[in-house]
């Protein structure tokens, strides 16, 4: 039997309801460690540590590499794989993945020492900075494309008929694209809300869909600083929330020219920036 763990776990657990206690099994979220590592001309050094739910775990870690710049283009990636290291406990080989790269020394990774561990929940903690997007060179995205609001009003429940390990645990965050006529691209669950991100990122990264430039982000969470700083550099213009922006997230979508839209609830939502990409009806100002 392979010891690879999978995106859920069965555990027995104890009801109690109307002051009656039951037994039965029940389905979890899996929460593994992932250790990313990089390695160009043989020499590898390890990244990022990140709590994840199993699966997808080589979208996850192209994804991660995409958004912190190290990856810039599908073609720099020789391939990625697990750890197969005979000295490594058969256990964790499924939460080691190298990205091995063309390049034929390791690119500076400096700006990555600050992922040495990562939570599911707190994503890429201490950098609330606009400047290191700048920094990297990123632009405004450019005008369009524009979508009617009563698409935007279907995209939550589709979402939800498609996540299949939240119905079984009800413990995992979504990241769903669409292409602006309303066509689902990639959903991808985890337990961390910036993971699902990066899977989804990833898969466009390996499928050689990036830029996202005709395509609206659906995120099961609130709207962090962190998830549109990844949606930024796919090149994303439309960032959708079910919950709450946070003030720097606002901040990011009005510098770079992205449209947020959040409490994206059955017919009613609120945008915090890039109003125009979204066609409405009569409005108002009250």
């Amino acid at each position: 039997m392979s010891p690879r763990v999978g995106s859920r776990v069965r555990r027995r657990i104890t009801i109690v309801e109307d002051g009656r206690v039951r037994s039965r099994l029940d389905y979890l979220a899996a929460e593994e460690p992932m250790e990313i590592r990089v390695m160009a001309g043989g020499v590898h050094k390890t990244v990022a540590v990140t709590m994840r739910t199993p699966g997808s775990d080589f979208e996850l870690a192209a994804g991660f590499l995409y958004a912190e710049g190290v990856v810039t283009e599908r073609e720099v990636i020789r391939r990625i794989a697990y750890c197969m290291d005979p000295t490594v406990d058969a256990e964790q080989r499924y939460n080691i993945v190298t990205v091995d790269l063309h390049s034929a020394e390791l690119p500076d990774l400096a700006t990555l020492e600050r992922h040495f561990f990562t939570t599911s929940a707190c994503g890429v903690c201490g950098k609330a900075s606009l400047d290191a997007l700048e920094n990297r060179g990123c632009m405004p995205l450019p005008p369009g494309p524009t979508v009617d609001a009563s698409l935007l009003y279907a995209l939550p429940q589709r979402l939800s008929e498609r996540q299949s390990l939240f119905k079984s645990t009800g413990g995992l965050h979504a990241a769903a694209l669409f292409r602006s006529n309303g066509d689902l691209l990639c959903l991808r669950e985890d337990v961390g809300r910036h993971n699902a991100v990066d899977k989804v990122i990833g898969w466009a990264l390996l499928h050689d869909e990036l830029p996202l430039s005709d395509c609206m982000l659906l995120v099961s969470s609130r709207a962090s600083y962190e998830i549109l700083q990844k949606s930024t550099v796919a090149g994303i213009p439309i960032v959708c929330a079910v919950s709450a922006p946070s003030h720097r997230a606002v901040s990011v979508a009005q510098q770079f020219n992205a449209t947020l839209v959040a409490f994206l609830r059955g017919e009613r939502f609120n945008i915090y920036a890039g109003e125009e990409r979204i066609v409405v009806g009569e409005a108002d100002s009250g």
